[in-house]
């Protein structure tokens, strides 16, 4: 079927199916028994019947690797749910939700711009339209943390996107997780309960509640890969937190347990029981001690006998039956628990918690924080490393969703034409950077410099590529580059005579330059008489000339002069429906709209 008779959805199957380029292919080991070799030669024709069944036996191998790989994912399926249901719980204890908070906010950190996710692309039509797909159809800075947390905390994260063929995607919508079954090719599956099972001819995805299945390019699956055992789903990051969380769960409960009956005090009632039979103490006794702790209370709203009120705890005091009547103190107080400080355990198992989660403890509560509230990669390196491993899963899936939308618009010939990149929030492996380039600028320096009456100690070719890590092709380049830029610099230095005039200033200098006939501000022109002080009286002189008026502006000439109360005008910025020369007077457009005021009114009156 040739490519004009498919539809859009089979050209896009095709893109990302089976047989797609975009897709990693299985290697295929054919051989035809029908194909004979002709030849003479008994050696030759033995090493070729060898090599053949040599490549149908690795064939085999590959197949049953395949296999191995789908019955795996089987296996693993009924694990998956019960992990599932094991970070749903986990997310109500507040160091791991802290961790998870902590986890989406570094990898979705907005740049100086207040931008999540940049676009790069020599292309400003494919940046614009990418940047048109998540910023406004998929509001990727809402989305993407809720995705980033919900991946970082099963390990998968699954979106269906809401396809045009015209538009592109339009929208997407978040799938429940612990529903969506991954099937890759070559694996069985039922459709449903009533059917048989098939094998799978692509990868798909089927949401097991509502009997649903999806091909490859209406679902991103964001999944942080760690795991082969888990394939070909993702690892979360609690996974190695599992154990220790339960562990850290029974040791807070046993540690309250303890508390609650060993932290209050006791007290020791000493019964004076005399001469009596010893069967009769222990009923005497019990009856001392119910006298104490089940006092009859009427319930005066219902008139019941309410026996269940106890004031002290029976598990709490002891009654002791003595003889001596000269026994001292008959109500002894005894202290509770005094060890209830020491939590060693506990914070063994915070620490192992911590570890698995790969964060600084100062920042899950368990210390003071540190860093005067600096950024958390700032102070440790380590994890803005687990920090770009979340992003880079994040980034894979979000070019699978950019691939697909420039599909659907008709940019088959730039799909690859753009790149996607989240914010790092740590500075501090730049700062390193920094400093290490700096050490590697000094040295090179030093390796170049000619030493006196000798020469330098190597060459800028050898210092350049075994001090800055060029390669032969960088190091030609290198030279080349710094050619052309001299050849630039030269060309710059050149500029005035090439370019006497731009007229990037014609504007101001026609509002407020110099006109023809305007005496200069530098010349004095100051009028006669100017700066002699007036004694009071006429001295019997001739009276000064008046000052000489303003010359007039130009016609269209704009001088902050030509202003008056009258005869104010209006500048117009846009020449397209008047020329330079022409302005509006505002007195006469003020009359106007004085006139049309007026007429309005009188209609209204009416």
């Amino acid at each position: 079927m040739s490519e004009q008779k498919l539809t859009v959805w089979q050209r896009l199957s095709r893109t990302f199916g089976p047989n797609a380029t975009l897709d990693q292919q299985s290697p295929v080991f054919k051989f035809d028994k029908k194909e004979l070799l002709k030849t003479t030669d008994k050696t030759e024709f033995e090493k070729e019947k060898l090599q053949s069944q040599q490549t149908m036996y690795i064939g085999q191998q590959w197949q049953k690797v395949e296999n191995n790989l789908y019955q795996q994912a089987v296996y693993y399926e009924p694990t998956r749910m019960a992990s599932y249901y094991d970070y749903e719980s986990m997310e109500y204890t507040p160091e791991i939700s802290a961790a998870l908070d902590i986890y989406s906010e570094e990898s979705t950190t907005p740049d100086q711009d207040g931008l999540i996710l940049k676009v790069y692309s020599e292309s400003k039509r494919i940046k614009s339209v990418l940047i048109d797909l998540f910023v406004n159809k998929l509001d990727i800075n809402t989305n993407l943390p809720m995705w980033t947390r919900n991946t970082c905390k099963f390990g998968d994260n699954f979106v269906y996107l809401k396809l045009d063929p015209e538009k592109g995607i339009v929208g997407c919508q978040q799938l429940p997780n612990i529903q969506i079954e991954r099937l890759e090719k070559g694996m069985r599956f039922q459709p449903d309960k009533y059917s048989q099972e098939m094998e799978n001819d692509a990868l798909k995805f089927t949401w097991k509640e509502k009997n649903m299945e999806f091909n490859t390019w209406e679902i991103a699956h964001f999944r942080i890969l760690g795991d082969d055992r888990k394939l070909p789903y993702g690892t979360s990051m609690l996974e190695k937190a599992r154990r220790i969380w339960k562990q850290l769960l029974l040791s807070e409960d046993a540690m309250l347990i303890y508390r609650v009956s060993r932290a209050p005090e006791r007290r020791v009632f000493k019964v004076f029981v005399g001469n009596m039979d010893d069967k009769d103490v222990d009923p005497y006794v019990q009856r001392v001690a119910n006298k104490f702790k089940r006092d009859q209370i009427v319930d005066h709203s219902t008139g019941n006998v309410d026996m269940r009120y106890n004031q002290m705890a029976v598990d709490q005091d002891y009654f002791i039956p003595v003889r001596d009547p000269a026994a001292t103190n008959p109500i002894e107080t005894l202290p509770g628990g005094t060890n209830l400080a020491e939590i060693a355990d506990i914070e063994y198992i915070q620490k192992k918690l911590v570890t698995a989660l790969r964060i600084p403890k100062a920042y899950l509560g368990f210390e003071e924080a540190v860093g005067d509230g600096k950024n958390l990669s700032l102070l440790d390196i380590r994890f803005a490393r687990t920090i770009n491993r979340i992003q880079k899963s994040m980034i894979a899936e979000l070019n699978k969703i950019a691939i697909i939308h420039l599909f659907l618009l008709g940019f088959e010939d730039e799909l690859t034409n753009f790149t996607l990149g989240l914010h790092n929030p740590s500075k501090q492996s730049e700062l390193l950077s920094i400093e290490l380039w700096k050490e590697k600028i000094l040295l090179y320096k030093d390796a170049v410099t000619p030493i006196a009456d000798s020469v330098a100690p190597v060459s800028a070719s050898w210092a350049k590529k075994h001090v800055l890590g060029f390669s032969d092709e960088e190091i030609r380049l290198d030279i080349q580059q710094q050619r052309v830029e001299r050849a630039v610099a030269a060309e710059l230095g050149k500029t005035a005579e090439i370019i006497p005039k731009t007229g990037l200033f014609d504007t101001i200098d026609q509002l407020y330059g110099k006109k023809d006939g305007e005496p200069s501000s530098e010349s004095g022109g100051e009028s006669p008489g100017a700066g002699e002080t007036d004694m009071g009286g006429d001295l019997g002189g001739a009276a000064a000339p008046p000052p000489p008026e303003a010359p007039a502006p130009e016609a269209g000439g704009v001088t902050p002069e030509s202003f008056n109360k009258d005869g104010l005008d209006l500048i117009l910025e846009e020449m397209t429906l008047f020329s330079a020369a022409d302005v509006m007077e505002l007195s006469k457009g003020r009359n106007s709209l004085i006139e049309i005021d007026q007429k309005v009114r009188s209609l209204l009156d009416k």
